[in-house]
């Protein structure tokens, strides 16, 4: 048996979504609301300790992280390969699953969460808000949320996020602009993990990604949306997501 715990189909919950219809794998899509806290509760907490999604349980085995989880999939099961034959393709492909996991992503994130900043709860509803945070399991979450719900966030941080964003945008542009797809001429879980956390980034009110100034990241960005599996799986959102692509049809 096949269960997949996740969001919306987008940001890590999409990646193993995606990875999944892609290969042509059929699962059970188990819906878990984050603003009522759902990876929080007890029973969630006993499939991912970590308390985040997504999570999928396979036979038996629970697997977390959201990377990790596609790459699993990819191995486990037959359909299309995911993952380059040789060993320089697959280096490639842990490069940029990297490099957006850990540096670009999260400094886009960040920027976009200070936005969340100028809008913190009510004074009736701190005390809850601030509870709900203290029920986060990882202390590193703890300090994110707070950080973004309330704008405590430190002198020259989000400078240095921008900076960051700036700089992969650049990288990402000279790189599809010389291949088609991240690791070169096939389609990997590179681009599955890079396009789940990037899809948004042209709706930036700080312009760094669009048609002018990045036409090849959004050539990359379009061809990934019309895929019949990207298609699949962004049906499977139950609240914002269709509304958040319709920036990459094409006119």
């Amino acid at each position: 048996m096949l269960t997949l715990y996740h969001w919306e189909p987008n940001a890590n919950s999409g990646k193993p979504i995606q990875a999944l219809k892609e290969k042509g794998i059929e699962f059970e899509s188990h819906w878990i609301d984050v603003f009522k806290h759902d990876h929080h509760q007890d029973w969630y907490l006993e499939i991912n300790p970590m308390g985040v999604v997504p999570a999928m349980s396979h036979d038996g085995l629970n697997l977390y992280e959201s990377t990790a989880i596609m790459e699993y999939v990819d191995d486990a099961f037959d359909g299309p390969p995911l993952k380059p034959a040789d060993a320089e393709g697959r280096w490639r492909m842990r490069w940029w699953m990297k490099f957006v996991d850990q540096y670009y992503a999260p400094s886009v994130s960040m920027l976009a969460w200070s936005r969340r900043a100028d809008n913190p709860p009510p004074p009736e509803e701190v005390e809850k808000v601030q509870q709900q945070i203290k029920d986060i399991p990882q202390k590193e979450r703890q300090k994110s949320w707070e950080k973004s719900t309330f704008g405590k966030f430190r002198p020259g941080e989000l400078e240095e996020s921008d900076r960051r964003y700036r700089y992969g945008a650049r990288l990402m542009e000279e790189h599809l602009a010389a291949n088609e797809w991240l690791t070169g001429d096939m389609f990997t879980l590179a681009d599955i993990c890079a396009f789940n956390l990037c899809y948004f980034m042209p709706m930036n009110p700080n312009g760094y990604v669009n048609d002018e100034k990045t036409p090849y990241t959004m050539e990359w960005l379009r061809k990934i949306y019309e895929r019949p599996a990207t298609v699949a799986s962004w049906n499977l959102g139950r609240m914002f997501t269709a509304e958040r692509l319709t920036h990459l049809k094409r006119a």
